[in-house]
C-alpha cells in the first residue's frame, strides 16, 4: 500500500528547497515530488501548484479552498449571504478540479462548515442550492467525512423537498457520493428507509429523466461491494431489500416503457435492473412482467447506439440465469441480436466481451441454444472477436468460455469451431493473459486439443499437526 504525507509536509520541502537551495518554485516542486515518488509515497492527496509558494518571501500561501473555508466559517455567525454564497461558491468549484483540493479542504473542517451553511440555508432554495454543490464537490471520493449529523440531515431534506427536482437530485447525489466504498455510509442510509423514499421518487418523478438517473445510479450505489475495510459487504442484501420492500422491478420496467425513446436514461435503468436481478425470483419477475421482451425489442430498435446495446447485453446476461429467460431470450431472436451487435460494433472490445458473457450465459446447459448460436455463425464471430482484441483480457476469457459452453454438451460442434484456427488463438490468450488461463485450458480440453493440466497442490504423506 502506498505511503500519504500532509499538505503541510509536502509544503515544508518545497519551501526548504526554495530557501536552502535558491530554487525557482517550479524547480523545488519537481524536486519534492521526485524525493517523495522514490520513497513510495503517493502524492494523489497534495495539491501541487507553483503560485502558491514565493520564492521572495519564502513561505507558502494559503490555498484559495483553505481561504474559501476560513470565509465561510468566519461568516456563518453573520448575516451577509453574499460572502457566505462565495465562499459556497469557490469551495465548489474549487474541490471540483481534483481529490486533492477536496482532501485539502476536508482536512481544514470544510465538512463541518458546508453543513452548516445547508442547514442555514435550509428553507432558502436558491442558496440551499449553492450548499448542497459545494457539499458534493467536497464529498465526492472521501466520504469518511460523514457523520451522523449528516445523515439525518440529508434524509430529511429529501423528505422536505419531494416536489423541487432541483434540491432533489442534488441532495440524492449527495447521498449516492457517501455510498460510494463506504459500507457504512450505505447501511447508515438505509437505516433511515432511504430504499422506501428512492422508490417512491421513483414513481413520483417518471416524466422527469435526470432525477431518474440520479434516482438510478443511487440505487445501485447500495448494490455495490466495493469497501475493501470490511470483511463482507450487504450488496445482495440491500438489492433483495430494493426489490421486496420497494417494488422496484415493477416501477424500474414501467419507467422504461415512459422512457423508451431517451437513450440515457434507458441504459441507467437496464442497468439498474442487472444490478437488482439478484434472485432466480426476480429474474422471473421480470419475465412475467414483460421485462425480457421489452430489452429485446429496445435492444433490437437500438442496435446502433453502444450504451444501449452494451447496457441491454449487460442485463440480458444477468436475467439469463434463470433456465426459462434463456429460453424467452432465444425465442425473442436474442442469440441473432447478439451476434449482430458483436458484427455492428466489431471494433468495440467491451462489446465483444458483453456479447460473448450473454452467449455464455445463454448456452450453459442449453443444447437447443448452442445450436441457435452455431446456426447463425455465432462461433465465427466469437473467434473472430479474439483475432480482434488480442490484448483484452475480459474477451479472451469470455470468448473463451463461450466455445467451451458451445461444446461441452454438444461435441457434434466441435470441428466446425477449431476450423476458424480457435486452437491457436486459445494457445496464445493462455500465454499472453494469465488471468484467461483457466479458461482457455477448458475450452481446449473440451475442444479435444492438446493441453497441459497442472496439478495445483498436492497432500504429502505425513501426520496431521
Amino acid at each position: 500500500m502506498a505511503k500519504h504525507i500532509t499538505q503541510k509536509t509536502f509544503d515544508d520541502i518545497v519551501l526548504e528547497n526554495i530557501s536552502e537551495f535558491e530554487m525557482e518554485p517550479e524547480e523545488a516542486i519537481q524536486d519534492a515530488v521526485k524525493q517523495f515518488e522514490s520513497q513510495g509515497v503517493s502524492l494523489t492527496n497534495i495539491v501541487i501548484d507553483p503560485s502558491l509558494y514565493s520564492s521572495e518571501k519564502g513561505e507558502a500561501q494559503d490555498h484559495p479552498v483553505i481561504t474559501a473555508v476560513k470565509t465561510l466559517s468566519a461568516s456563518l455567525n453573520d448575516s451577509n449571504d453574499s460572502i457566505i454564497v462565495s465562499s459556497l461558491n469557490t469551495i465548489h468549484a474549487e474541490c471540483d478540479i481534483d481529490l486533492a483540493r477536496r482532501c485539502l479542504a476536508g482536512s481544514h473542517g470544510a465538512y463541518a462548515c458546508v453543513l452548516q451553511a445547508m442547514k442555514r440555508y435550509r428553507d432558502t432554495p436558491d442558496h440551499l442550492v449553492s450548499a448542497l454543490s459545494a457539499f458534493c464537490s467536497l464529498v465526492n471520493g472521501q466520504p469518511d467525512l460523514m457523520d451522523s449529523e449528516g445523515y439525518d440531515f440529508l434524509i430529511s431534506l429529501v423528505k422536505q423537498y419531494k416536489a423541487n427536482t432541483q434540491i432533489l437530485e442534488l441532495t440524492i447525489r449527495a447521498v449516492r457520493l457517501n455510498c460510494v466504498k463506504h459500507e457504512g455510509n450505505r447501511q447508515e442510509f438505509i437505516e433511515r428507509e432511504l430504499i422506501i423514499l428512492l422508490t417512491e421518487l421513483l414513481t413520483l418523478h417518471k416524466p422527469h429523466a435526470e432525477m431518474i438517473k440520479e434516482i438510478a445510479i443511487c440505487l445501485r450505489s447500495l448494490t455495490l461491494d466495493d469497501d475493501v475495510r470490511v470483511p463482507f459487504g450487504k450488496a445482495h442484501e440491500n438489492a433483495k431489500t430494493i426489490v421486496t420492500e420497494g417494488e422496484a422491478l415493477k416501477a424500474i420496467l414501467e419507467l422504461c416503457e415512459e422512457h423508451m425513446n431517451t437513450p440515457s436514461v434507458l441504459a441507467e435503468l437496464f442497468l439498474t435492473l442487472g444490478c437488482l436481478a439478484v434472485r432466480d425470483e426476480f429474474c422471473h419477475e421480470v419475465l412475467v412482467r414483460g421485462g425480457v421482451r421489452f430489452i429485446v425489442n429496445a435492444f433490437k430498435n437500438s442496435i446502433n447506439d453502444k450504451t444501449i446495446v452494451r447496457q441491454a447485453l449487460t442485463v440480458l446476461k444477468v436475467l439469463a440465469g434463470n433456465d426459462e429467460v434463456k429460453h424467452e431470450i432465444a425465442k425473442l431472436g436474442g442469440v441473432e441480436l447478439a451476434v449482430t451487435a458483436m458484427i455492428t460494433h466489431a471494433k468495440s472490445a467491451s462489446i465483444a466481451e458483453a456479447v460473448c458473457k450473454v452467449l455464455t450465459a445463454i448456452t450453459l446447459r442449453n443444447a437447443e441454444n448452442c445450436q441457435k448460436v452455431v446456426e447463425c455463425e455465432g462461433h465465427q464471430h466469437i473467434v473472430q472477436a479474439m483475432r480482434l482484441h488480442p490484448g483484452d483480457v475480459g474477451v479472451q476469457k469470455n470468448a473463451c468460455m463461450a466455445l467451451r459452453n458451445l461444446v461441452s454438451r454438444s461435441k457434434e460442434f466441435t470441428d466446425q469451431i477449431l476450423s476458424h484456427g480457435t486452437e491457436r488463438l486459445l494457445n496464445e490468450a493462455m500465454t499472453r493473459h494469465e488471468a484467461a488461463q483457466d479458461e482457455a485450458k477448458a475450452a481446449l480440453r473440451d475442444l479435444g486439443c492438446k493441453v497441459e493440466l497442472k496439478e495445483l497442490w498436492k497432500g504429502e504423506r505425513g501426520t496431521i499437526q
